[in-house]
């Protein structure tokens, strides 16, 4: 095992991707800033939909957040180009998982899977050349890096893949309705907007998706296939940019493909420059055996999490109950209508909640998950309480999954003010469908 994990060998393609993973995450920083997402997410709204318990991760005030992104891109520009990497990168990291975690409605799988790449990069010797940081200090310039740092980024990525390809294996996926669904939105796109309604897109996108997330890692580590394989995932990722631009993601993909290649080819194409490691020495470090358990820990949890939803009662795809972290990316389609009633109990009297008075559009669309509605009624609950006003509250959401008629998602007689969430076990209060009131 040791012989494994601690064998050196040459660091060039981790030395290529800090450049390309810098130069990403400084453009996904900036770029939020750039396309109003920021703005859009962290700015406009007056309340966000932070992860449940994390209430005190709330957006700066003012103009902050652009303070906060603009910061963030610029210690991407320090990773790439290794200037005081370790700082830089940690400083990154909290800073993108705060970001996150200060907010849902614009939740993206992609997100959660940069905060791990983050923590790898932050875990190896990326800065160990063609950096500032070896400029500066010519005593940590190394051709070499401990061979786990490889197996790491491989077995993460096979995880991430085979979820989501497993994950499609549900009937609104393998008859093609999500992806008709999908495409459906892209009828106005110039030149391909037409194509992407045709029946056979949307049956070669439902199996090609399928296959390629089951099949891109076993064929990228095999010598016949690997050439094939990355220039198939070129095209993949490429068509993902284009037709649901989902930022940096694509390219981050096409950039981790340089651990899967044999090093001496990264080094020839890209760092003639550098010394080609070629020995067989085993450095085993002193606390190698904490760093072992650390993997058993670390993969245990990567491949626990995204199966938790078995474990917890109801369909996933309704309750949403264990569909984040896990790698179901892009498989239902929600939409419905939602309104809250708000009872007086001093008075009798009700009123409806004018939800645009404290949610963007697009965060009303977070109250189509029950979290959402747990999390709004907390609000409203606090609102109320200040003004020493009791109160009980009730939600009318239906819900369509997938473009089947809509349903109760809540019975709207329940006053939500007594019900609790639960983070681990299934909130008896969600209807099922079989469950949801006519």
């Amino acid at each position: 095992m040791n012989k494994l994990l601690f064998k050196q060998v040459d660091n060039s393609p981790l030395i290529v991707f800090r450049i390309f993973f810098g130069l990403l995450i400084a453009l996904e920083a900036w770029g939020a800033i750039a396309t109003g997402w920021v703005k859009r997410t962290l700015i406009d709204p007056q309340f966000t939909f932070n992860f449940i318990g994390l209430d005190f991760l709330q957006p700066l005030p003012g103009a902050g957040m652009y303070f906060y992104f603009g910061l963030m891109g610029l210690f991407g520009v320090f990773v790439m180009l290794g200037f005081k990497y370790r700082f830089s990168l940690i400083a990154y990291t909290l800073l993108w998982t705060c970001a996150y975690l200060m907010q849902k409605s614009s939740y993206n799988n992609h997100y959660y899977l940069l905060i791990l790449l983050l923590i790898f990069m932050c875990m190896v010797p990326a800065h160990r050349y063609f950096s500032l940081d070896t400029k500066n200090k010519p005593e940590l310039k190394s051709s070499s890096m401990p061979n786990w740092v490889v197996l790491f980024i491989i077995g993460q990525m096979w995880i991430v893949y085979t979820y989501a390809s497993l994950a499609k294996l549900y009937p609104d996926w393998l008859d093609g309705t999500f992806a008709e669904l999908l495409m459906r939105g892209k009828a106005h796109y110039w030149l391909i907007g037409d194509l992407l309604q045709e029946n056979w897109i949307h049956m070669s996108i439902t199996y090609f998706g399928i296959l390629f997330d089951l099949l891109v890692v076993p064929l990228l580590l095999w010598k016949p296939t690997r050439k094939v394989m990355f220039w198939i995932s070129v095209f993949f990722h490429l068509f993902n940019s284009i037709v649901f631009q989902i930022g940096i993601f694509p390219y981050m993909s096409l950039a981790l493909t340089v651990f899967f290649f044999p090093k001496a080819y990264i080094h020839r194409k890209f760092l003639k420059f550098k010394p080609f490691y070629s020995d067989t020495e085993v450095e085993v470090p002193r606390l190698a055996p904490y760093f072992k358990g650390f993997l058993l820990v670390w993969f245990t949890v990567q491949l626990v999490l995204p199966i938790r939803h078995h474990f917890i009662k109801g369909d996933v795809f309704w309750t949403e109950e264990g569909h984040r972290m896990s790698w179901r990316m892009m498989l239902r389609s929600k939409s419905g209508s939602v309104s809250f009633r708000v009872k007086n109990l001093n008075t009798g009297k009700s009123e409806y909640v004018k939800l645009q008075d404290y949610l963007t559009e697009k965060q009303q669309q977070t109250l189509l998950k029950p979290d959402g509605i747990w999390q709004f009624t907390q609000k409203l609950k606090k609102e109320y309480a200040a003004k020493a006003i009791p109160a009980e509250i009730y939600a009318r959401v239906k819900v369509s999954l997938n473009g089947r008629p809509p349903e109760y998602l809540v019975d709207p007689e329940l006053d939500l003010t007594g019900i609790e969430w639960d983070y681990f076990k299934h909130n008896e209060w969600i209807l099922s469908q079989a469950e949801s009131i006519e």
